[in-house]
């Protein structure tokens, strides 16, 4: 009998043994995970991460990439720059749900316009949370995400595009400008994208007013031939009927607005490095304007998703919606060709400061 308590107890203390071990054990399992460093001020960032009158806030380059994405959950001048897409992105599923059950949507020729601006609004979210989650790892994983983010912008526009001209334009818009309109939306899309990417590897801090030029004059050709199809309907419909696009329209020149001008922080200079920023509200005033255009193009689609194979045809309807695809290709090369040539410009940086 003695000797089998003395087994027992020979077995507690191994266990207790054990037991004490965990502490250290798990103390090693934590240690091993990368830890965000504290933020730095813009004079400890290289200049290409700088933003003007954003003083402080900056995540330090060169971390394990698993420290930026632990930086999600961290406090710095990018949070609400992710946070405003990355939330958006549910709630605009959440929207999707709740229309589609109302309006009994199914996937079919008549909805495939509809199901790409989805997609098209999902892809441009994820690809500038990325961006600003991502960017400050180095010098090139901060041109590579922004390019790819002008990807996103351009699919965007084009998702739009297609779901604007099948389901709001009128008869007598369609006669005067629908024989142009998705080749020209298709072309200023890359053009964006195109005109975005080269003025990014082109231009260095203090960046120049060619940079912003570059930039917003194809973003802003191919805005007005995307709107285009609304505001024809909206000027021949009842604007209380029509709020949401006549919503989205405000919202996107808000954020154009902000996206342009750096305000409120010029004139607050250090005070708005976390939270007040314009690009910030860019980012608010876009989701927005995502949001209004869903709830619109819903409505849209179930006043006429009846006739609009009759009226545009089942083939048109498929060979327009499979430029989609070839468009993000094209811009996906166009961004994969300027990092090609942006890496060689930062490979002649480095050997010149060698």
């Amino acid at each position: 009998m003695s000797a089998e308590i003395l087994q027992r107890l020979s077995t507690l203390t191994l266990s207790v043994n054990h037991l004490s071990r965990l502490p250290r054990l798990s103390g090693l399992v934590s240690s091993s995970l990368p830890s965000p460093r504290p933020t730095v001020l813009a004079s400890q960032v290289p200049a290409l991460f700088q933003e003007p009158y954003i003083l402080s806030g900056y995540r330090p380059i060169r971390q394990d990439w698993r420290c930026y994405l632990l930086s999600l959950f961290q406090r710095h001048n990018e949070s609400l720059n992710v946070w405003t897409h990355l939330l958006a992105a549910p709630v605009l599923l959440l929207r999707w749900w709740a229309n589609a059950g109302a309006v009994g949507y199914t996937l079919d020729a008549a909805s495939l316009p509809l199901s790409l601006f989805m997609v098209s609004a999902l892809t441009y979210l994820s690809l500038s949370v990325a961006a600003h989650l991502l960017q400050s790892h180095s010098e090139r994983a901060h041109y590579f995400f922004f390019f790819m983010d002008y990807v996103g912008v351009a699919v965007y526009q084009y998702g739009c595009s297609l779901s604007h001209y099948f389901y709001t334009s009128e008869p007598a818009w369609r006669d005067s400008v629908g024989l142009v309109f998705l080749p020209g939306a298709a072309f200023f899309g890359w053009l964006s994208c195109a005109g975005c990417c080269f003025a990014k590897s082109r231009y260095e801090r203090p960046y120049p007013l060619q940079r912003k030029i570059c930039q917003l004059i194809p973003t802003s050709l191919a805005y007005v031939l995307d709107i285009s199809p609304v505001v024809h309907h909206l000027l021949i419909s009842s604007w209380a009927q029509e709020a949401f696009h006549a919503l989205q329209i405000a919202s996107f020149l808000f954020a154009a607005f902000f996206f342009s001008c750096p305000i409120p922080e010029c004139f607050f200079p250090g005070r708005c490095d976390i939270v007040g920023q314009g690009h910030q509200v860019f980012h608010l005033f876009l989701s927005l304007c995502t949001l209004f255009q869903l709830e619109a193009l819903f409505q849209d689609y179930a006043r006429r998703r009846d006739t609009v194979v009759e009226v545009f045809g089942e083939r048109q309807l498929w060979w327009a919606c499979m430029s989609f695809p070839a468009l993000f290709v094209c811009c996906v090369l166009t961004a994969l060709v300027t990092m090609r040539l942006t890496n060689g410009k930062l490979l002649q940086k480095h050997k010149k400061l060698l």
